[in-house]
């Protein structure tokens, strides 16, 4: 028996490896070739880095940083990353809120229509959203985070919902009695409690709204503003040719950060995660 156990536990362990390998396999590949030399990369395996003559140094990285806007466009994904997680986190956990404490018909339509938006694709929408977006002045950075809470809106509320019933009703009745009101009582009573989940939705819709691709590119007007993700297609010289070497440095640049955050922040989400799942 222990035998039968010992095996499947390594078959396990090798088919583990074999699926992180596959998912490192892309990154390494990346970090690889930004430091190759622009003409080497298509032509050259990723293991002749290491070859003086492939090896370029800093310059994929200085060329991405001096040309196509490299500045611009990461201040307009920063800008909207941080302005559509605000959004989200503030909206959703007091609509959250207000569906797990207000036990009524309207408040259990809300929760399961918020549920039904996380199941429907998104190609049904983005034809009449950007036409729309554009009628309402909703193609700019500082205003394209209010679809994003649309979007984002379905999982953060199911998440806060799930740990928002495990908070035991009578702390909220007891800061009543003390005196404050509904707003104090949230802001002061339940957003303390409901940290552990803030993070986790926090970092799930940042590696989501930082990553995305498709929305800005429809909503956003182009000319003008472009995310880190649209910038990455612009990488092309004369004749379509694509600058491998700049592209390639500008892809880590936008990957390394969100690698990072999730790397420091990824017990947070499980945490998160099995606290609305189990409680909930």
């Amino acid at each position: 028996m222990k035998e039968k156990q010992s095996m499947k536990s390594k078959i396990l362990f090798v088919v583990l490896l074999i699926i992180s390998l596959a998912w490192i396999y892309p990154v390494f590949m990346i970090l690889i070739n930004a430091f190759k030399q622009d003409r080497y990369i298509s032509t050259s395996t990723v293991f002749q880095l290491l070859n003086a003559e492939t090896f370029g140094g800093w310059t994929n990285f200085i060329d991405a940083l001096n040309s196509k806007g490299f500045a611009q466009s990461f201040g307009c994904s920063l800008l909207i990353t941080i302005s559509s997680v605000a959004l989200i986190l503030v909206c959703c956990s007091m609509c959250a809120w207000y569906i797990t404490r207000v036990n009524s018909f309207v408040s259990k339509l809300f929760y399961f229509l918020f549920v039904f938006s996380m199941v429907v694709p998104f190609q049904m929408l983005m034809f009449t959203l950007a036409s729309t977006a554009d009628k309402l002045g909703l193609n700019k950075p500082y205003n394209i985070c209010i679809i994003y809470l649309g979007f984002g809106a379905g999982l953060a509320v199911f998440m806060f919902c799930g740990f928002m019933k495990s908070i035991p009703l009578e702390i909220e009745e007891a800061a009543m009695i003390d005196g404050c009101n509904p707003i104090q009582t949230f802001f002061m009573v339940v957003i303390p409690i409901l940290k552990p989940t803030l993070i986790s939705v926090g970092i799930l819709e940042t590696m989501w709204v930082w990553n995305d691709y498709l929305l800005p590119y429809l909503v956003l007007d182009r000319k003008k503003y472009m995310t880190i993700p649209i910038l990455i297609q612009y990488f092309q010289g004369s004749y379509g040719k694509v600058e491998m070497g700049p592209m390639m440095a500008c892809i880590l640049m936008t990957v390394l950060p969100i690698i990072i955050v999730y790397l420091f922040c990824q017990k947070y989400i499980i945490k998160g995660v099995i606290a609305g799942a189990v409680k909930g």
